[in-house]
């Protein structure tokens, strides 16, 4: 009697998670487009938006810095427990480490020229003023270059993507070929960078896509590639599923909403060889300890999801708290192994001043609060049947190893129908376009030509 149990229990277990994945029903239809307002009050009474395309300048004034640097000098530090490395989140030693640097040699008027070394723009698009840095490339007579939108996600911002912008706006002189030339357009989510928040719930991914479906529209874009991780990668993802007759093609560094095959997961426990080839294997097995340090690492997912708000009134008030806060998913999103080590790997592994600049554009324009709320508007995606919809659009993937979900290529392709490309990277974690730029622009390259030979 003591195996039926068991068995039975499986077997339940395998058909709620064949009905829950969708295998005994069709892929549902993309929803339609639809239209927005996100700015304060009623669309009718709003005064008419101004959909010029301004361009602005980063500033950091001295008011700021004389603000940021009290803050700084008066934080309160408490004493770190003996022995815990990284595993109880970001040392206090560590951060007084990094306030003296902030305080007395992070050069704010150097960064402050380093940020506007690409151009920023700012037009409203349902309600919203939405930034985004603009990098035209240099072009020789009859020389054209591919539109390519690329999106950031929590806790990155427009930021990230500042090392692979050269690599694909100027591939002759940094590894690549003349065919390889982009114009770049770097989005900020709203809620995020320069961009204005929303004033309505409801903003989440899907509304973003057509947001910035329309900026590119605006730029006199009709055909364009798409490029994200993070929620980067779910907007775009959006992008290729509402929009595909203008997503030439979609790449991501991160397939995160798409639900895996649960009977697999299940029986796979046991017998793996029956569904994922061996290279395969660790990315989701042994299931139980990979879900319980998604658990350890996602406690931040739960907060923001249900009460951003709370958390967001300590985060814009005190720069050492924001800090800690972003440092922690740069250390472990980047290498969870980090965790065993002092500074979290962070001294090593990252440029204090490519840290802090990211930091900065969410200190500077105050808006931790609502870039945190992209969750809560988001969670619902997570069990919505959008995930069932396919992806139709050429598509490619860079799997990064250190990234946290890695999802299969043969599960990948269950949603992206046409994963023209699947590479799984050298090395790399989470936030790829900063940390492993060459890699992905690389990847990025190498898809494109793929998509440019396909049949018109």
């Amino acid at each position: 009697m003591g195996w039926r149990w068991p068995l039975i229990l499986s077997v339940l277990a395998v058909v709620a998670g064949l009905y829950l994945s969708g295998t005994f029903s069709e892929p549902p239809t993309p929803p339609p487009l639809g239209d927005g307002w996100w700015g304060r009050g009623d669309r009718e009474k709003a005064p008419k938006a101004d959909e010029s395309i301004r361009q602005f300048s980063v500033s950091i004034n001295n008011d700021t810095i004389n603000d940021l640097k009290a803050r700084l000098r008066n934080t309160r530090h408490f004493e770190g427990l003996e022995g815990t490395k990284f595993h109880y989140g970001v040392r206090p030693e560590y951060m007084q480490t990094v306030v003296k640097y902030w305080l007395n040699k992070y050069d704010f008027k150097a960064q402050e020229k380093y940020f506007n070394k690409y151009n920023h723009y700012r037009t409203n698009i349902e309600g919203l003023d939405i930034h985004f840095v603009h990098v035209k490339p240099t072009l020789k007579p009859g020389q054209k270059s591919k539109p390519l939108l690329i999106s950031h996600g929590w806790p990155g911002s427009f930021y990230e993507f500042y090392k692979i912008l050269p690599l694909l706006t100027d591939p002759v002189n940094n590894g690549g070929t003349a065919e390889d030339i982009f114009e770049v357009i770097c989005p900020s989510i709203p809620g995020f960078g320069y961009s204005e928040a929303s004033h309505k719930t409801g903003m989440g991914a899907l509304a973003v896509a057509r947001i910035f479906g329309k900026l590119m529209s605006r730029l006199g874009h009709n055909r364009y590639y798409v490029q994200g991780g993070d929620w980067g990668s779910a907007i775009t993802t959006f992008m290729g599923l509402l929009l595909p007759e203008h997503v030439k093609g979609l790449h991501v560094n991160m397939v995160g909403n798409s639900n895996p095959p649960m009977a697999q997961m299940i029986i796979g426990s046991y017998f793996p060889s029956l569904f994922l080839p061996a290279e395969d294997h660790h990315k989701v097995w042994p299931a139980i300890p990979m879900f319980f340090d998604m658990l350890l690492e996602s406690g931040y997912f739960h907060l923001q999801a249900t009460k951003p708000d709370t958390i967001g009134h300590s985060l814009t008030d005190s720069p050492v708290g924001l800090a800690a806060y972003i440092l922690e998913k740069f250390s472990t999103a980047t290498n969870k192994t980090w965790r065993d080590l002092e500074d979290g790997g962070l001294n090593d592994g990252w440029q204090i001043d490519d840290l802090l600049n990211n930091i900065m554009v969410y200190w500077m324009n105050g808006n931790m609060a609502s870039a945190m709320r992209f969750y809560k508007e988001n969670v619902g995606l997570f069990v919505d049947d959008i995930n069932k919809c396919q992806i139709k659009v050429p598509s490619g993937v860079a799997d990064f190893p250190c990234e946290l979900p890695n999802l299969p290529e043969k599960w990948t392709r269950y949603r992206y129908i046409n994963l023209l490309q699947y590479n799984t990277m050298a090395r790399g974690g989470h936030f790829a376009a900063l940390e492993e730029p060459q890699l992905l622009a690389e990847d990025i390259r190498i898809f494109v030509r793929k998509v440019e030979t396909l049949p018109k």
